[in-house]
């Protein structure tokens, strides 16, 4: 259509433009139809018996956040003072 025909059209809501979009998938360098694990650890069983050299190992993810530390405890006297409120607001 012509562009003054389509802007015709769109304005009176009587034509969607609508955006398709397709992909190309092949086969890679690394397909294969039989699932295999991956290892996440080396074994001193591995080292030992020279496996590790036959299995495929899981890469390692080094911009993972991981666990917060477990730390941030209180300061003894603030500990006391925690206790204290405690037993006066049981009491009180």
């Amino acid at each position: 259509l012509p562009e003054r025909d389509r802007a015709e059209l769109k304005r009176r809501k009587l034509l969607l433009e609508v955006t398709l979009k397709s992909y190309w998938i092949t086969k890679g360098s690394a397909f294969s139809t039989a699932v295999t694990r991956q290892e996440t650890e080396l074994t001193p069983d591995m080292i030992a018996t020279g496996s590790w050299r036959l299995r495929p190992f899981k890469p390692y993810n080094f911009s993972a956040l991981g666990l917060p530390p477990a730390c941030g405890h209180l300061h003894p006297l603030l500990k006391v003072r925690s206790q204290l409120r405690q037993i006066f607001l049981e009491m009180g």
